[in-house]
């Protein structure tokens, strides 16, 4: 009698080769057994799930709905059967890291640095995503740790910080006057505002913390990387919100001038996070050793 697993298993590859010939291939099966072990989820479910055509077979809409939840199902499956077979001693073995761009740049380097030279045949795969998009590849298991900004919560994950940071305002050589003296936060909003997209982590909670002080953000630019906002200071297209750990160069240059408010915007960290539900391997577990050894 086939499994329940066993079914899902098999409805996962035809859904994926949306053919009974190639999944049964796939599976070392016949046809006809792939095609009956479907025929049986569909009656247990009371629901089709493949429309069938002489090219092939399609998922129905309550087969796709079903389809997204075994493949994050399927996919923790194989990330917990690759764990492990992971060699005790980290010989062998990768560490899957969601994280972004500016992330990875200002933090992330060194330390993948000093883990590659102490684990040399440890393989690394870095994903990139916004900090809601690590939340979510996490959850689905397609990587092991994730590294965002916080403050962040999500009930399902551990998470642990790092590294301090705080926002603050930077502007160019044009602006250099607003820095004769310390200014509100409300003289600061009738200046042209540059800032993340509104869907980043770090946008919203510089802007959540304005909101409490009942001053609204309207920006002239909103922009997708750190990188970009201190382009944009740079050449005086307005005062860009910025990292200052992140933005340390263009500050001791000269490039960029850090605005004075005469109330600082409370620091906040960033942080590593992975499934409290789901063991750490060993690669991630010395990983995260590394992260936080300093805090």
């Amino acid at each position: 009698m086939v499994s329940k697993l066993d079914l899902y298993k098999i409805f996962w590859k035809v859904g994926k080769k949306e053919s009974f010939s190639k999944a049964a291939k796939s599976l070392y099966m016949t046809q006809p057994a792939v095609s009956q072990a479907i025929m049986q989820l569909e009656r247990e479910l009371d629901t089709r799930l493949f429309n069938r055509t002489p090219k092939g077979v399609s998922l129905t809409i309550e087969g796709s709905l079903l389809f997204d939840y075994v493949n994050s199902a399927i996919n923790l499956i194989d990330t917990g059967e690759k764990k492990i077979l992971e060699f005790r001693n980290l010989t062998a073995g990768e560490l899957a890291i969601g994280v972004g761009d500016t992330i990875s740049r200002h933090f992330l380097l060194p330390y993948l640095e000093d883990f590659r030279n102490k684990y040399p045949n440890i393989k690394f795969k870095i994903v990139n995503g916004t900090t809601s998009n690590i939340c979510s590849i996490l959850k689905s298991g397609e990587v092991d740790i994730g590294i965002c900004n916080f403050p962040l919560e999500d009930p399902k994950l551990e998470l642990r910080p790092c590294f301090d940071i705080h926002d603050i305002f930077v502007c160019g050589e044009k602006y250099k006057p607003i820095l004769s003296h310390t200014l509100k936060f409300e003289e600061m909003m009738k200046l042209p505002l540059i800032l993340l997209e509104s869907e980043s982590n770090s946008r919203s909670y510089v802007e959540n913390y304005m909101i409490s002080k009942g001053v609204k953000i309207s920006p002239e630019f909103e922009l997708g990387s750190h990188d970009l906002l201190l382009e944009f200071a740079r050449i005086n297209l307005g005062i860009a919100c910025v990292t200052r750990e992140f933005s340390e160069d263009y500050l001791n240059q000269g490039l960029l001038y850090e605005v004075q408010l005469q109330e600082q915007i409370p620091k906040r960290s960033i942080g590593v996070c992975f499934l409290k539900s789901v063991p750490l391997s060993p690669a991630s577990t010395r990983f995260v050793e590394m992260l936080t050894a300093s805090t």
